[in-house]
């Protein structure tokens, strides 16, 4: 990402979308942490919950579980401090249950990226 890249909201979350539709979660959280450092200080748990997610993500694609679940369980409390908000139409209370069952998974060895970029991916949608 350039140094300068500063997204809107819906830009961040359309491109995160995109990209971890392509399987690449690292790329989503770049994005995401764009966001997270130019947005609003109000909106700042929320990018970086939704960045650290990412990077979890990232995490189990690489072998790495133990840097998976620390990351998927800094996201999750990020993003459970919104409660039942649902900022630009998106279910964080479902998004940080579902980090919280990919991090389960993750502990148990049943983790799988794929599925894991797919459930998040689809709580990343506005609910309509």
């Amino acid at each position: 990402m350039p140094d300068d890249y500063a997204p809107a909201a819906e830009e961040a979350l359309e491109e995160a979308r995109k990209l971890l539709a392509a399987g690449r979660p690292f790329h989503a959280h770049e994005v995401l942490e764009a966001r997270w450092k130019t947005g609003p200080a109000e909106e700042r748990e929320l990018w970086q919950g939704l960045a650290q997610i990412c990077v979890g993500l990232t995490h189990i694609q690489r072998g790495n579980l133990s840097g998976a679940a620390a990351l998927l369980t800094r996201g999750s409390a990020r993003l459970a401090v919104y409660g039942s908000t649902r900022p630009y139409g998106l279910d964080l209370r479902a998004l940080a249950v579902q980090a919280d069952a990919i991090t389960t998974a993750v502990d148990e060895g049943n983790a799988d990226a794929g599925s894991a970029i797919a459930t998040v991916l689809t709580l990343l949608t506005p609910a309509g």
